[in-house]
């Protein structure tokens, strides 16, 4: 596993590049986020992201989220009109996770079976900015709990004792937070908060 140790405020270049090199190159990363760590890889990456799916046990039915750095991508992903764009755009970035009709951009292993959604998520965090900067497309993305844990693993010891043998890369940016984003579906014809986490839900109510 690589361990990066990268400043939470102002993220080293050299090593931004480093982690998008193995990102690129198929690799599983653990990174900050505005809430607790989350675990990642390309949305392209199928064994990739199977690797995440058996590290967090997640079920055929779980609800994957990609994590964008802007709305520019958003029309590729998500189907969304012009007013739930600025409905987005005036509540971005946040520590919310939005559902949306996906796109058929979207792999369909990403989506929902059944309601054919996609999570998406804009972070304010410097770290997952520059990662997704550099990397110039979505990263697919997970909360990092782990099967048998209620709430997200946030201290870097714990994060390489546990998973060192599991991931790839790990961005080491300090202790994160024990708190999980808000969910506020979109998809539907009224928004629905499914979970109040950190993010302010105040403008879907």
């Amino acid at each position: 596993m690589l361990h990066l140790h990268i400043h939470p405020e102002n993220p080293q270049a050299r090593l931004i590049t480093q982690a998008v090199e193995r990102i690129r190159s198929g690799d599983v990363v653990v990174y900050p986020t505005d809430a607790a760590y989350a675990i990642g890889c390309q949305i392209g990456n199928k064994s990739a992201m199977e690797r995440i799916a058996q590290i967090r046990n997640l079920g055929a039915k779980h609800q994957y989220a990609i994590m964008c750095c802007d709305l520019s991508d958003i029309a590729t992903y998500a189907k969304v009109d012009n007013a739930m764009y600025r409905l987005l755009k005036a509540n971005t970035p946040a520590v919310t996770t939005f559902i949306l009709a996906a796109t058929s951009e979207v792999p369909k292993r990403l989506m929902h079976p059944k309601k054919k959604t996609i999570g998406l998520r804009i972070p304010s965090n410097p770290v997952a900015q520059a990662l997704l900067k550099e990397l110039g497309e979505p990263l697919l993305t997970s909360t990092l709990i782990l099967p048998d844990q209620k709430d997200p693993l946030d201290d870097p010891y714990d994060i390489e004792n546990q998973l060192a043998k599991r991931i790839d890369v790990f961005i080491d940016s300090g202790f994160g937070t024990l708190s999980t984003t808000s969910i506020v579906d979109l998809s539907g014809e009224n928004p629905v908060v499914v979970r109040r986490g950190v993010g302010d839900v105040s403008a879907f109510e």
